[in-house]
């Protein structure tokens, strides 16, 4: 379709991506069809009376987006057709308030992009829908190694899993490194995952001490002579639940203590791709004791159910595989279809950015709204840690709060050493928008308001 013009351009927006937003339009049209040609970027430019740069901007703006995809020598051809089915409200009623999700995409562009990706996966479906490797296949893999190189993480790619989500990847390194009656060292206040898996193995968790800066290294030191521990699990990157991010200076102190004992690290990084300058992972400085997580549920998306696992070493990969396949058979073939995908034309990318940019936004309006209240934060977390004023009672304002959209849990489900404080986890992510967001935080910082009596 050399002929093709835009039917309508937006001059409230710069002109090569109001053209860009012409393409998507007229895909989600089907006026422009998978395989059609776009006029040549200086055919188009004098029919529309504009320097040749701006085409040239709009197409490569078009192809960023995954809509259309440019040959040397022979043109810009459209990629495909966006989905046009609309949701199915049952779906839409489908999310659980007490999980620590990611806010969700509203934005129309980066939603066809994202749409476009399962064009790939359609294409490929029977071939998706057969039983395949434990940890996915050298495409997979590769897709993985390029996006943990993100995190500075160059490991061989016999070292790389893709593992069915951070999740059951722990579980699959506990039946490893465990057995009923061994020890595991881990935060005073840790993600409840950790707690679930290890006693479901009959492991036992020790708390050790913080403060801030995260765990005490003169703590794991002593923790490792009382207990003989099998591994230390931390969450290092925006902790779940405290949202505290563990500084190189200490991070290289604990490397310096597990290489000292030998100790095995379980270094769960689900949130580390949300910064943008996130200290680098302990496995850069340990890399023959760690097991590196790197979840995707927080950085893209939950139902993805994916991580991207480094196993310490090949040995270690191998019996990875064994573990997987015996607890899990495989990751979903779809999952990592669409996700390599994604990394491959740089969807995954731009969701990750999405996440990180309106994080900021949502923890912007909690900073206006809870001021005045005692709470732990992080510019990109997408939780606060809540300590209730004096004298409120934790279970009282979740039950108060129960109707609201906003996900709460008591600091019960966090605590391994000690009583459980005053504290509730507040989750800002999700499907809630930032008005109902704002609502729904001064309705909880109403809440938490002293009682006021006549006299």
């Amino acid at each position: 379709m050399l002929d093709w013009m835009p039917s309508a351009l937006d001059h409230g927006k710069p002109r090569y991506i109001a053209i860009a937003d012409a393409i998507a339009a007229d895909i989600q049209a089907g006026v422009l069809t998978t395989g059609t040609r776009l006029p040549p970027q200086r055919r188009l430019a004098a029919e529309l009376g504009i320097d040749f740069t701006t085409v040239s901007r709009a197409y490569a703006e078009a192809q960023a987006r995954g809509h259309v995809q440019s040959h040397v020598g022979r043109g810009t051809f459209v990629k495909g057709r966006i989905a046009t089915t609309n949701p199915d409200p049952a779906r839409a009623r489908e999310e659980d308030l007490a999980m620590n999700m990611p806010p969700e995409p509203r934005d129309p562009n980066l939603l066809a992009q994202m749409q476009e990706g399962l064009g790939y996966v359609s294409a490929n479906m029977i071939n998706l829908l057969r039983y395949q490797s434990p940890i996915g296949s050298e495409r997979d893999r590769m897709a993985a190694s390029s996006w943990l190189s993100m995190r500075g993480m160059v490991p061989s790619l016999e070292r790389v899993a893709v593992t069915p989500g951070a999740h059951a990847t722990m579980a699959a390194i506990l039946s490893i490194i465990t057995k009923p009656g061994d020890v595991i060292l881990c935060e005073a206040i840790t993600y409840p995952g950790i707690r679930n898996i290890a006693a479901r193995f009959g492991v036992t968790l020790i708390g050790l001490e913080m403060d801030g800066e995260g765990i005490l290294p003169d703590a794991l030191e002593a923790a490792i002579a009382a207990h003989r521990p099998k591994a230390l699990y931390l969450n290092p990157t925006l902790q779940n639940p405290t949202t505290l991010t563990v500084p190189e200076s200490r991070r290289l102190d604990i490397a310096a203590v597990l290489r000292r004992h030998q100790l095995t690290l379980i270094e769960d990084d689900a949130y580390g791709f949300i910064p943008i300058k996130a200290p680098a992972p302990i496995a850069l400085s340990a890399p023959d004791l760690t097991w590196h997580i790197g979840g995707l549920a927080k950085c893209v998306g939950a139902g993805l159910r994916l991580a991207y696992t480094i196993a310490p070493s090949a040995r270690c990969a191998y019996h990875l595989v064994q573990a997987i396949r015996a607890l899990s058979v495989m990751p979903s073939p779809l999952s990592m279809a669409l996700m390599t995908q994604w990394i491959e034309d740089g969807t995954a990318d731009n969701i990750r950015r999405f996440i990180r940019a309106e994080s900021a936004a949502r923890q912007t309006i909690a900073s206006e709204v809870l001021g005045g209240f005692d709470y732990k934060t992080a510019e990109n977390a997408f939780n606060l840690w809540l300590c209730l004023p004096d004298g409120m009672a934790r279970a009282d304002i979740v039950a108060r709060m129960a109707r609201q959209r906003l996900g709460l849990v008591p600091s019960d489900a966090f605590t391994v050493e000690g009583t459980p404080s005053e504290c509730l986890r507040v989750c800002l992510g999700g499907s809630i928008d930032r008005d109902d967001l704002r609502s729904n935080l001064q309705f909880l910082a109403n809440t938490m308001q002293p009682n006021e009596f006549l006299g």
